[in-house]
C-alpha cells in the first residue's frame, strides 16, 4: 500500500497518477479526500491527530508527505511540528517507510546553485520551520529502524497547478488577453520545477530502497532562465507580442486574493529579487529522469489554463 497524506493537491494528484503505473494500492488521505484514480482507497484523517495519523498510516509500505497547510507564518508555527512528528511516529509504529515532499525555505537565500548539500541557513520565519522540521526528520533517519528520505523541489508550474505563482499571473493572463506579470526583478533567474516531473520522480524514489536515508532534488530544468524570459516562452506559446507588467509590491496583496502564497510572500521575495537557482543532478545521474524542457512545459502548462 502506497498512502498518500495530503491528497488532493496538485503534487497528489501527479503523484498519484504516477504510481497508479506500477501499483494497484493507493490511498488518498486528506480531511476530505478524493480519489484519483478509480481503484484508489480513500481515508478521511487530520494529521494533525496522532490517533486519526496512525490509523491512516497501517498497513502502508510507504507514506508520502505531500500536505500543504494554509499560507500563514503562525499556523505554520503551531502545526507543522506536530504533523511532522504525528507522521513520523505513525511511520515507525507501523514499519512504514516515508517520503517527505519539501520545499527549499530551510536553505534561505544563497549565493549560488542549491543542491542536497546546501546548508540550512533561514532567512524567513517560514524557512526557520521548515528548517526545524527537515532537522526533526534527519534526526530519526539516523535511526537504524526508520527508513524516509526528504525530496525537495523549486517552486512549481504545470497543467492544473493553480496555486502556483505563474499560473494566475502569467498563463491566466495570457489566456485573458491581459499582460502577464512578475514580482521582484524579472532579470534574475528562477528556476521551476514541472509538476508532472515531480509526480513521476516522487513515484520512483518511494519504490526505490536505495533511495532511502538521503535527500534528493527532484529533476528541474537547468536552463538559467530569468523571469523575463520565462515570460517571453509564455508569450510565444499563446501567440501574443512579449509584453511584460512588473507588479509592484502593493500588487501583492491584491495578487494575493487569488493565490495564497503571495498574501504573505514579503519575507520570501529575495527569491525573487535575487538568482534562484536549483539543481537535480544528483538524481538525473542515479535514475537517470529528465526534466521537461521549459518551451514544452509551459505549452502544456498554457493549454490547461483557464
Amino acid at each position: 500500500m502506497h498512502t498518500i497524506l495530503g491528497a488532493n493537491g496538485i503534487i497528489a494528484q501527479e503523484l498519484s497518477r504516477a504510481l497508479a503505473v506500477h501499483e494497484s494500492n493507493i490511498r488518498q488521505v486528506s480531511r476530505n479526500p478524493r480519489k484519483v484514480n478509480q481503484t484508489d482507497e480513500t481515508f478521511q484523517a487530520n494529521l494533525l491527530d496522532g490517533k486519526a495519523t496512525s490509523n491512516a498510516v497501517a498497513g502502508s509500505d510507504v507514506a508520502y508527505l505531500v500536505a500543504g497547510l494554509p499560507y500563514n507564518t503562525s499556523v505554520w508555527q503551531e502545526q507543522w511540528p506536530r504533523v511532522m512528528r504525528n507522521v513520523i511516529d505513525a511511520c515507525k509504529q507501523h514499519r512504514t517507510r516515508l517520503v517527505f515532499f519539501d520545499n527549499v525555505y530551510a536553505y534561505g537565500q544563497v549565493d549560488g546553485v542549491m543542491t542536497e548539500k546546501t546548508i540550512f541557513n533561514p532567512t524567513s520565519k517560514k524557512g526557520e520551520v521548515r528548517a526545524k522540521i527537515a532537522t526533526m526528520l534527519l534526526d530519526e533517519m539516523r535511526s537504524d529502524d526508520f527508513q524516509a528520505m526528504i525530496v525537495r523541489a523549486a517552486d512549481f508550474y504545470g497543467p492544473g497547478a493553480m496555486q502556483s505563482f505563474p499560473y494566475a499571473t502569467v498563463f491566466e493572463r495570457l489566456k485573458a488577453g491581459k499582460k502577464p506579470q512578475w514580482i521582484g526583478n524579472p532579470n534574475t533567474v528562477h528556476t521551476f520545477t514541472f509538476t508532472p516531473d515531480a509526480g513521476r520522480a516522487l513515484a520512483l524514489l518511494g519504490r526505490a530502497p536505495e533511495a532511502y536515508g538521503q535527500t534528493w532534488h527532484l529533476p528541474t530544468t537547468k536552463e538559467p532562465l530569468t523571469g523575463a524570459d520565462f515570460v517571453r516562452l509564455a508569450c510565444d506559446q499563446a501567440g501574443r507580442t512579449y509584453t511584460l507588467q512588473v507588479a509592484p509590491r502593493w500588487m501583492l496583496k491584491l495578487i494575493g486574493v487569488f493565490i495564497p502564497m503571495l498574501r504573505e510572500n514579503e519575507e520570501m521575495m529575495y527569491q525573487f529579487e535575487y538568482d534562484y537557482r536549483f539543481d537535480s543532478s544528483k538524481m538525473e545521474s542515479a535514475f537517470g529522469l529528465l526534466p521537461t524542457p521549459y518551451k514544452l512545459g509551459i505549452g502544456m502548462s498554457m493549454g490547461s489554463a483557464t
